[in-house]
């Protein structure tokens, strides 16, 4: 059995309908070093991030205590917007979205769950994985059997944890701290 822990990144300085690569602010900066402390007594474990910056940036205080390199793992990115959806218009698509179910989508949305899911169940060994809130929820759904896009209100740094068996099965483990997340 392999036990991943995935991270949600640390709060970022620019919303998603300004930025679409914002890095930490400076709490994030604060709950990078805080879930470092939480997990580095675990490890070292394997460390993969999503290609964005606040995920990146949340790992590397991890990364550097335990003294390994940046691993990328593009399927635990953060849920695409809709192609044509103006920078402006992406949170109100995305509030839209998080009311509903992963079959409300089309394919493009029930390919990235599926994605995601399949980089959790791939993870070699014990892992840490540092994510975005609905890529996290989609796991979270997959280990109950809920086609929720959220399931989670998870809080910034959050750590849920899941195990995942010889045949795939995902099990949750403990589900991240909870917060009234703002999407901002």
């Amino acid at each position: 059995m392999t036990r991943v822990h995935l991270v949600r990144h640390g709060r970022a300085a620019a919303g998603w309908d300004t930025d679409p690569d914002p890095g930490l602010d400076e709490l994030g900066r604060q709950q990078s070093l805080d879930v470092c402390a939480r997990l580095a007594p675990l490890g070292p474990l394997h460390v993969e991030t999503s290609p964005l910056r606040r995920c990146q940036e949340t790992a590397a205080p991890l990364l550097s205590a335990w003294r390994l390199p940046l691993l990328v793992e593009p399927r635990i990115a953060e849920i695409p917007s809709p192609e044509g959806v103006a920078m402006a218009d992406r949170v109100d698509w995305l509030r839209a979205a998080m009311q509903g179910t992963w079959g409300a989508l089309d394919e493009r949305y029930t390919s990235f769950r599926d994605g995601v899911v399949a980089a959790v169940r791939a993870c070699p060994r014990d892992t840490v994985m540092f994510s975005h809130f609905v890529a996290i929820n989609a796991v979270i759904g997959a280990a109950l059997g809920d086609d929720r896009l959220v399931i989670r209100s998870l809080d910034n740094c959050s750590v849920t944890v899941v195990d995942v068996g010889a045949d795939g099965a995902l099990t949750l483990v403990e589900g991240g701290h909870e917060a009234d997340t703002l999407i901002r």
